[in-house]
């Protein structure tokens, strides 16, 4: 399972599949939350080669770990107050690893 430190992230993608309009939302959200850190979204088979770590609906993780590579994939289910985001969140302030 791929593994990066919290403090080495320096770019989160959301992947989406077809709309964007939760990933656009998400993204919002977490810029707010993670300052320093670029927050994107992305169709899953768009994925920058510069993620660090990638955010996604958990309908999509398998397909998204497949282009993810070697880059953490953390799986939610809600867009808002999921805690599989608010734990990712606090382990990029904490320095904590990131594993997924």
């Amino acid at each position: 399972m791929p593994t990066i430190e919290g403090t080495a992230v320096r770019k989160l993608v959301i992947a989406c599949d077809a709309g964007m309009a939760s990933s656009v939302l998400m993204s919002v959200q977490l810029r707010k939350h993670l300052g320093g850190v670029v927050v994107e979204h992305s169709p899953l088979d768009a994925l920058p080669e510069d993620a660090d770590v990638v955010l996604t609906h958990g309908k999509l993780a398998d397909r998204v770990r497949a282009a993810a590579g070697d880059r953490p994939v953390i799986a939610y289910t809600a867009v808002v107050g999921d805690p599989a985001v608010r734990d990712l969140v606090a382990a990029i302030r904490a320095g904590e690893p990131i594993s997924g």
